[in-house]
């Protein structure tokens, strides 16, 4: 019997994926399922670009704001939720298209992972403290000690993932790294990966200006409304681009044209990260141009060679 298949668009942020699965949602009676971290939460929807009431009403939208930005989302626990949300489609026969740029989210749903322990709260709030206490240098050599391969490939100021690291470490006397490269179970289904690779002065003009319509639209009352609030910074929900940067206009330390430049190219840098992971740790089934008018026809031609 032959699997069933499940779509994934992938590509940089900004690169046109949620637009290029819809339209195929629409034709082929599908169901785009959310593969961003940051579109996982529910208080952003302009920031993080989620789909709008309009576009929910061509196509179904699974895992799109869901979480409060307190909770964490880890690549395991957003894996889980693919894989209901996947089997839910395929159960109401539609085609579920997996759509987003995390792209260790998709690879550890396609490919598998560890089932590492829970870890008790316990102890995150030990490695929290223990962050604020020693300051992220020392913090990160002392994990170092432990999961040098981890530490190898974080950012030094990453909080989240360096306390995961040592939570994990400290629950499981195993490195988060080794967890992380033991054998997985890949779902029971085929993955259709197409991968948008765009032109890097497109992207660049395009992120820009899809921040510059996101600030015409409101989103500054959207993020105004949650710092009023006083968020705890720790919250995972808060890196969404452009939030810590508009956090700052708030507080009176940037202009808001600052603040808005800044996080253009953040955004930019993130984006450029994304494709370095893509063309290294991703294996496409088509590549496509975003800005080809032939776009969605790629993906059709693809579709139907393996069907047929």
């Amino acid at each position: 019997m032959a699997q069933q298949q499940v779509i994934v668009i992938t590509g940089p942020t900004a690169s046109g994926k949620s637009s290029l699965a819809l339209s195929l949602a629409a034709r082929r009676g599908g169901t785009v399922i959310n593969a961003d971290a940051m579109q996982t939460y529910d208080a952003f929807p302009l920031l993080t670009a989620q789909p709008t009431a309009a576009e929910r009403e061509r196509a179904p939208h699974l895992l799109y704001g869901v979480l409060p930005l307190s909770e964490a989302l880890s690549a395991a626990r957003w894996r889980s939720m693919a894989e209901a949300a996947i089997a839910r489609c395929l159960e109401e026969g539609r085609l579920p298209i997996l759509c987003g740029g995390s792209g260790l989210y998709l690879r550890t749903l396609m490919q598998g992972i560890a089932a590492i322990p829970d870890v008790a709260s316990a102890l995150r709030d030990e490695a929290n403290a223990d962050w604020r206490t020693l300051g992220p240098d020392a913090f990160r050599a002392r994990l170092a000690r432990h999961d040098p391969a981890l530490v190898a490939r974080l950012k030094p100021g990453d909080r989240q993932r360096h306390v995961r690291g040592w939570e994990v470490w400290r629950a499981t006397g195993r490195a988060l790294s080794d967890w992380q490269a033991a054998p997985g179970h890949p779902p029971p289904w085929s993955f259709a990966v197409a991968l948008l690779a765009p032109d890097r002065a497109w992207l660049r003009a395009r992120i820009e200006t899809r921040f510059d319509a996101m600030l015409a639209a409101g989103v500054l009352d959207e993020v105004r409304t949650v710092f009023d609030r006083g968020p705890d910074p720790r919250w995972p929900g808060l890196k969404a681009h452009g939030a810590p940067e508009l956090f700052a206009h708030f507080r009176g330390t940037l202009s808001l044209d600052a603040a808005r430049s800044i996080a253009i190219d953040h955004t930019r840098q993130y984006a450029k990260r994304q494709m370095t992971w893509f063309r290294h740790q991703l294996t496409p089934d088509v590549v496509i141009d975003p800005t080809s008018d032939l776009a969605s026809e790629a993906i059709e031609k693809y579709l139907t060679k393996t069907e047929g």
